[in-house]
Formats: C-alpha cells, sequence, structure tokens
C-alpha cells in the first residue's frame, strides 16, 4: 500500500488537521517532518476539539504511532504543555506511542527571544512571525550550532556546546540592546526538561524503516502551505523550513521512494496570515463574510486571517512544485448562500498576463488577479457525504478547479467534523 504525504497547497491553514486525522485512521504511523509548534491543527472528534501545535494529528487516536522527525525544530517546554494539555482530556502519550528523532534541534528561550526583538525592530515592515523562535533555531541547526534532543542526555556536554551558541547569540543580544543570557540558569532548564523529552527519543529512521518493511502504512504530516516555503514561496514572507512533499522523505529519515502519493490540502477559497502579497484578497464585505462564516482566526496565534477567493494559479504551482497527485478540497461549505463565486484564473503584471506566481517580491505584490465568474448555491453543502447531496453549481464549481489546477479532487471536506467527507481517491490505495 501507497504511503502518503499530506501538505498545504496555499499559505497554511487549510485544514489538514481534520484531513490529516481522517486519513490516520487507515495509517499506522503519524510522522511531523518539518516545522515546529508555529503551525496549528485543530480536530473535532465526536464533539472533543484539539488543538495540536506540535503533537502529530494522529497522538489523538488509540494504536497509532507517532512521530516528530529529525525535520521538525522542538520546542520541549511547549511539549511537555502539549502533552499535558491532551492529557487532561483523556488522551495519553507514552513512548509506546509518540517517539521524537533524536537528532530533531531544539528550540530554547533566546530563539523566542531573538525572533520577538528582529519583529519589533522592523516596525510596520514586520514578516509576520509566530514569535515563537522557529527561525532562529532553523538557522542555528544550519549555522551548526543548534542543541539537538541527543545532547539532554549528557549534560555534562552541553558546556562546549552551549559556549558555541552563546558566542553568537550574545553578540546578536547586544546589538538589539538585550542582556546576555545567563548559561547556568539556561543549563539548569534544560536539565529540568530533559526527563520529559528524553524518553520519547530514538533513531527514527531506523523504526521508519522497520515499520514500512513490515508493510505498514505512513502518513507524513506537513505543516503550514506551499507557498510558505523557504525557496518557493512569498519569499520573504515565508516559513524557515521547506513544505513541501519533498521535504517528507529529508524531515523524516526516510527515503524519497518511501511516498507513494502526495495529497495537497485547499480549501475552496484563500486564506493568508501576517504579512506579504496576497493577489486575491477582498478588503471588502465579502472578505469579511468569508472570515466570519469560515471562523478564521489562527490556531496558534489567535490572529484574523486575511480572505481572499480562490487562486488557481497559485495552487497549479503548488502542484507541480509538490508533486501533488490529488487534492482535498475543505471547506466548501463556507461559499453556501452566496450568488456568485470567482476563480483566479491569470495574472495581471506591467500590463501583461502571466499564468504563473513570479519569483521576485516587486512582481508578486504587483499581481493582479484575472477572474473567471460563477454562479454560487443557495443550497447547504454542510456535512454532505456523497456528491448526490451538492448542489449542481458546486458541482460545477469543484470540475473547474480541478481543471484548472491539473489535479483531481480526491477528497472533499464539508464541515469540521471528521466522517463528513466525501472519498473520491484513496491515496492509500496501490
Amino acid at each position: 500500500m501507497s504511503n502518503v504525504a499530506v501538505v498545504g497547497a496555499q499559505w497554511g491553514d487549510e485544514g489538514k488537521g481534520k484531513i490529516v486525522d481522517w486519513l490516520s485512521e487507515r495509517a499506522d504511523v503519524v510522522v511531523r517532518f518539518q516545522g515546529g509548534h508555529n503551525a496549528g491543527h485543530t480536530l473535532v472528534i465526536d464533539g472533543n476539539v484539539f488543538k495540536l501545535s506540535l503533537l502529530p494529528s494522529g497522538v489523538v487516536r488509540g494504536g497509532k504511532l507517532s512521530v516528530i522527525g529529525n525535520g521538525v525544530v522542538v520546542d520541549p517546554w511547549a511539549l511537555k504543555r502539549e502533552i499535558e494539555e491532551i492529557a487532561a482530556k483523556g488522551v495519553e502519550v507514552t513512548p509506546e506511542n509518540l517517539m521524537i528523532a533524536e537528532n530533531a534541534c531544539l528550540i530554547l528561550p533566546l530563539h523566542r527571544e531573538l525572533d520577538q526583538a528582529r519583529e519589533a525592530a522592523r516596525g510596520g515592515q514586520t514578516i509576520g512571525t509566530t514569535g515563537r523562535g522557529i527561525g532562529p533555531a532553523y538557522e542555528d541547526k544550519v549555522g551548526r550550532r543548534a542543541i539537538r534532543v541527543c545532547d539532554l542526555s549528557s549534560l555534562a556536554a552541553l558546556d562546549a556546546r552551549l559556549d558555541e551558541l552563546l558566542l553568537h547569540h550574545n553578540a546578536l543580544r547586544r546589538g538589539f540592546g538585550i542582556t546576555d543570557v545567563d548559561k547556568a540558569a539556561l543549563k539548569t532548564e534544560l536539565a529540568d526538561v530533559a526527563p520529559h523529552v528524553l524518553p520519547y527519543s530514538g533513531a527514527v529512521w531506523r523504526r521508519l524503516d522497520r515499520e514500512r518493511r513490515a508493510g505498514k502504512r505512513i502518513l507524513y504530516e506537513g505543516a503550514q502551505g506551499a507557498m510558505l516555503d523557504i525557496d518557493h514561496g512569498t519569499y520573504p514572507y515565508v516559513t524557515s523550513s521547506n513544505t513541501v512533499a519533498g521535504q517528507a522523505a529529508a524531515g523524516g529519515g526516510s527515503g524519497p521512494g518511501a511516498i507513494g502519493y502526495v495529497l495537497g490540502i485547499t480549501k475552496a477559497y484563500t486564506t493568508r496570515v501576517g504579512s506579504g502579497p496576497f493577489p486575491t484578497e477582498l478588503n471588502d464585505a465579502v472578505g469579511q463574510g468569508l472570515g466570519e462564516r469560515g471562523h478564521e482566526f489562527g490556531t496558534v496565534t489567535g490572529r484574523r486571517r486575511r480572505c481572499g477567493w480562490f487562486d488557481a494559479v497559485m495552487v497549479r504551482q503548488a502542484v507541480k512544485i509538490g508533486g501533488i497527485k490529488g487534492i482535498a478540497l475543505t471547506k466548501l461549505d463556507v461559499l453556501d448562500g452566496m450568488k456568485e463565486l470567482k476563480v483566479c484564473t491569470a495574472y495581471q503584471i506591467a500590463g501583461g498576463e502571466i499564468d504563473y506566481l513570479p519569483t521576485q517580491a516587486a512582481q508578486q505584490a504587483e499581481a493582479r488577479p484575472v477572474y473567471e465568474s460563477f454562479d454560487g448555491w443557495q443550497q447547504s453543502t454542510k456535512g454532505a457525504r456523497s456528491w448526490a447531496e451538492l448542489p449542481a453549481s458546486a458541482v460545477k464549481y469543484i470540475r473547474r478547479i480541478e481543471e484548472l489546477i491539473e489535479a483531481p479532487v480526491a477528497l472533499l471536506s464539508t464541515s469540521p467534523e471528521r466522517d463528513d467527507t466525501i472519498l473520491v481517491q484513496d491515496p492509500f490505495a496501490d
């Protein structure tokens, strides 16, 4: 059976949590392969709401192994809190159902402080980070000065690692007018949190290879979306990791052949949190209505999401870059009752028309959408579980999206509830 990677095909917040949870019923292992606790997933299961930021979505299901791969940056204190929070809701997390890559890098308090200091120094030109230290942690990773999960097992050896780390960070902090890091206090904090992390750590790459050879189904869970990818997104208004499916192999410790199907998640409209270009953004009553009906607030930050029409140009680009074989279209029900719908089919830039999102930030900011209009539908699609329950106008809208993005709809979500999902193509099938 095919292993599946689930990735966002827009700017994140596409509803990956529900889809991953729905697919995890068919999976044996669920793997997070990039990002940190800056990405939130909201799951609604039997009326219970779970908001996860770092833990894989499969952790709320019994009998599944959840894995935090080496491509993730881990805030150990945030991890501890999240485990405690879902334990209070009756979900037990143990080393039997959670494994953390021993070579994953840690997010420390100094990373959060640097992240926030930088955003404050930018004034009105912020990137729009969550301020949780993800970017600075990735910088230390590629700068070869990071503290990793495995380092917590030998606190005596941490001194040299901390000296190298603080040589860099204290110089930066002085530039921002921040006091130097107290090394002894930081080491004490790490010693205190180590027992809450180390029991879960291990050689993830070996475990995943063993599970794959045993014929187990593995689900790779992405965070954010393709247009936030550090290489392929709307740079510099992006996250600090690769969010496309190519990262699933490297960030999980598997070869590229381990992933058979890539499922891209996309809303039936478009949203974005934070700064950066957004060609189809609606700064009017229509955009406000989408936000209100779709409850568009960030799971992690609580920030209001910017809303706009579906951008087929952007999603088609995500399909090509990410190797997406099929999409899960979410939040179709948010469009119920609208008289007219629009889909962006091209951009106008400098008097010309192009069918892709250009790389230069200035051109991205200049892009103006070329729209195709559709009749809306007045019937409710909320809770539909078959194509026969959908209005004809809704089906027409979906079919045209398939044509424009050059990928089929594999799943269709019609509410936050897990079972309100129409399966067209099973990603786990051969």
